[in-house]
């Protein structure tokens, strides 16, 4: 039996195409799970609802390999997994079909090949900042309290009848970056006054 997944990242994109392609390649249209998430996302009940449907001897069918997983380790493990449990995997754009050797051979070669891509863009991007930084360029995003705003910000720290909310609120920071930055927010007990 063929058991289709689509997926779209946001709701402005619609999963129609994917859905035609599914039915043209003979899975069944009541038989097709979708998801509106970004593919970064763990959480797809799509996903997991077509993951539960399937048996042994199905095939899963996918137009393109990026709209299953959410990076290459997800999309080994899948592999893994399907085949765990005696499930095919079918990707359209690719030609592949794990239910085959040469298919099984593919899947692997593909999922190689993008783990080294990672690898490398991980790679280039420690040697970009590496060099940065000997150029006197630390890497990272600029700091967002320095000078006066960092100043206005140590002085409603240092007032305890401002909560830490109101002040994260003015500066547009998170109460982690304002720990971070101003360090431990110390709040007179009524015995010190």
């Amino acid at each position: 039996m063929l058991i289709g997944y689509a997926r779209v990242s946001t709701s402005d994109q619609t999963v129609n195409p994917q859905l035609d392609e599914l039915v043209r390649a003979g899975v069944d249209a009541e038989r097709i799970y979708t998801d509106v998430a970004s593919g970064s996302k763990a959480e797809r009940p799509g996903l997991a609802a077509c993951l539960r449907a399937l048996q042994p001897g199905n095939v899963l069918v996918v137009v393109k390999l990026d709209r299953l997983a959410r990076s290459v380790a997800h999309l080994v493990e899948l592999g893994q997994e399907l085949e765990r449990r005696r499930v095919a995997l079918r990707v359209l754009n690719l030609g592949i079909d794990t239910g085959t050797p040469v298919g099984r051979l593919m899947f692997t070669i593909v999922a190689g090949i993008a783990e080294f891509e990672l690898d490398l863009i991980r790679e280039r991007t420690r040697a970009g900042l590496a060099a940065a930084r000997a150029r006197g360029r630390p890497g990272g995003r600029k700091p967002t309290l320095t000078g006066i705003r960092l100043d206005t910000a140590r002085t409603l720290w240092a007032d305890p009848s401002i909560s830490v909310e109101d002040i994260a609120a003015q500066y547009k920071v998170s109460r982690r970056t304002l720990f971070r930055v101003l360090g431990p927010r110390h709040v007179q007990s009524a015995g010190e006054e």
